[in-house]
């Protein structure tokens, strides 16, 4: 039967993919015929060709008479994870196979910045790019206990990989440390990033900062009436 219908056989596991290698997406007929006749498609999740994957990948063509259909992808991306199917189709008969790709990628390590003098505090912000998964982000005190923040922002770069960020805003404690943890929990490793951020030199910068701004902008108004009246008075003589 195998030698009328040809069986298309791809891999039983997953294949995990770490960003910026070069993967071989297995594929194959068997028996172990020429397909050198025969239309050879892969497709994604999307059944279509995205611009991503432009010269990104390639059959093995002296394999193709062996049977081989593999495909190979070179510098793997976000946007790389998930599904594929190998289509073969020959003038009487056609099958195919489904690959799964799970792609991993460790971003940066966990920065963090002030935003400001907020209602009730002064605003932080945590931001960590280059990953995927999607990893969670959460804000400490120097206790190492949760502090309440809105909810993480996720955006995707335009190789897929995810940008986060999760704001709080913080009140002056003993040591004024904060600390914001990454966690990536999905893959087989738990991966943990801490990065500690003191504030205590930096509030009364910017209530300084703050204060000497209002009275330039106050010193500037006043020169600008007292020019104007003097202008005016002029205009009377």
């Amino acid at each position: 039967l195998e030698k009328y219908c040809p069986l298309v056989l791809g891999p039983t596991r997953v294949i995990v993919a770490v960003a910026g290698d070069d993967i071989i997406l297995p594929c194959y007929i068997k028996p172990n015929i020429t397909a050198e006749d025969m239309r050879v498609e892969w497709f994604n999740k999307y059944h279509d060709q995205i611009r991503s994957y432009e010269g990104r990948t390639s059959l093995f063509k002296e394999q193709l008479k062996k049977g081989n259909t593999s495909l190979k992808l070179t510098r793997v991306q976000g946007t790389d994870d998930g599904r594929y199917k190998c289509l073969v189709q020959s003038k009487t008969h056609y099958d195919d196979a489904t690959i799964q790709v799970y792609v991993i990628a460790i971003g940066s390590q966990p920065e963090v910045s002030i935003e400001g003098p907020k209602e009730g505090g002064m605003g932080l912000l945590c931001v960590s790019k280059g990953w995927f998964p999607e990893p969670e982000l959460e804000w400490l005190d120097s206790k190492g206990v949760t502090l309440s923040a809105g909810p993480s922002e996720t955006d995707r770069d335009y190789e897929g990989f995810y940008i986060v960020k999760l704001k709080t805003t913080v009140k002056e404690t003993d040591t004024n440390v904060f600390t914001c943890r990454l966690r990536q929990r999905q893959l087989s490793e738990q991966i943990n990033m801490e990065t500690e951020f003191h504030i205590s030199m930096i509030v009364p910068l910017v209530i300084v900062l703050v204060a000497i701004l209002a009275f330039s902008i106050w010193w500037l108004n006043g020169l600008c009436n007292d020019y104007s009246n003097r202008k005016l008075i002029k205009g009377f003589d």
